[in-house]
């Protein structure tokens, strides 16, 4: 015991408290009202045209091997996924970790969910929420991946679609923002692995 408190063990699981909701209509309207302005500076032009180059080869190669090739690599959530891998490069959200983490998790639940339940729209919802709680829990938020799991819900799809278009397109993307973002002299992808 430290100061009358009994000393915290590594071997105690952290409790957990119930978050409390806000019943007051005038508390919760006064969440909602601010009189802050956006203050993210804007960005050099240059750190614009890193991200249309970017965007353009991620996005070119991934179409081009699905529109030509008739390779499966094309999931329409990815073009978010270039938005974050091309446009903030530096943000956590961004990284390897989380965007293959977040797209493969996502796609797992979204077809799990829709191969256990079929395509309804509280399976849709279901599996976004599922996705999205998952992500949050396992530290690999990435906001494209939410419509990773609609897609495979909507769209009906199997266990391949995980690894095609899924893997393999958000794979080309990191690989394509590895080599691009890298030729700037102020960027770095990816600030980590995992």
């Amino acid at each position: 015991m430290i100061g009358g408190e009994p000393k915290e063990s590594f071997t105690q699981k952290p409790s957990i408290k119930a978050e409390r909701i806000v019943l007051s209509c005038q508390t919760y309207l006064k969440k909602c009202k601010t009189t802050r302005r956006c203050d993210v500076a804007s960005p050099p032009l240059s750190e614009c045209l890193w991200a249309l180059v970017g965007s353009f080869a991620g996005i070119g190669v991934i179409t081009y091997l699905s529109l030509i090739r008739d390779v499966p690599v094309l999931v329409a959530s990815l073009g978010a996924s270039a938005c974050l891998i091309y446009g903030v490069p530096a943000a956590p959200f961004a990284q390897p970790r989380n965007a293959v983490a977040g797209h493969l998790l996502a796609a797992l639940i979204g077809v799990f969910i829709y191969q256990l339940a079929g395509a309804y729209w509280y399976t849709a919802a279901l599996s976004v929420g599922l996705a999205v709680a998952t992500m949050v829990g396992t530290r690999t938020v990435h906001p494209p991946a939410g419509a990773t799991a609609l897609i495979a819900v909507i769209t009906k799809q199997d266990w391949l679609f995980i690894v095609l278009p899924v893997g393999a397109g958000i794979c080309i993307l990191i690989f394509v923002g590895i080599v691009v973002n890298n030729l700037a002299a102020k960027r770095q992808y990816p600030k980590y692995w995992w």
